[in-house]
């Protein structure tokens, strides 16, 4: 049985869940959002809440199960609270500034990074160094994250590039003489 699974997913005040054979559309304050499940679960909304239970007894019915309720889980708090990733820059002259829809980043190459925001992420910079990016949907916000931080990975041994706030990068020790 899946402990995950079992949980009904409570939908707070001003959500609403509509069903609609495999598909449930979630509305909320910050927008909509949607996710189909496989054939193997049945998803119904009862009593401000939305329950998950498998069809039948298959491993792939019970893997099913709880990876469906936690995507439901996340659409409840994409459109309730959102989704945010916190990136910092380390490292003489890395800096990042917002224009318009594009991501000026100065990471050390002899050229800018130009990076084009999606539409389904804002990105804010409070500072030169530091990186904020919002949105409803985990995946995209996650994606973003990873595709900026990919110009410019962490180094061990000064530990400069971008990074995850809460990041721990293992430091080398530089060469002895």
């Amino acid at each position: 049985m899946s402990r995950i699974g079992k949980k009904p997913v409570e939908l707070p005040s001003g959500v609403t869940a509509s069903v609609s054979g495999q598909t449930i559309e979630i509305k909320g304050p910050k927008g909509v959002r949607s996710f189909t499940a496989t054939d193997d679960v049945t998803l119904a909304v009862e009593d401000n809440a939305v329950s998950v239970t498998p069809r039948g007894k298959s491993k792939r019915a019970r893997q099913q199960w709880g990876m469906s309720r936690t995507q439901v889980a996340n659409l409840v708090t994409g459109v309730t609270d959102g989704f945010k990733k916190e990136l910092e820059i380390q490292g003489v002259g890395y800096r990042a500034a917002v224009q318009g829809k594009t991501l000026k980043l100065a990471l050390g190459y002899s050229h800018d990074v130009d990076f084009d925001i999606p539409d389904a992420v804002t990105i804010k910079t409070a500072k030169p160094t530091e990186i904020l990016i919002e949105g409803i949907d985990q995946q995209v916000v996650g994606q973003v994250a990873a595709n900026i931080r990919a110009w410019r990975k962490p180094e061990p041994y000064k530990g400069k590039g971008i990074r995850y706030k809460d990041e721990f990068i293992f430091r080398k020790e530089g060469k002895k003489k």
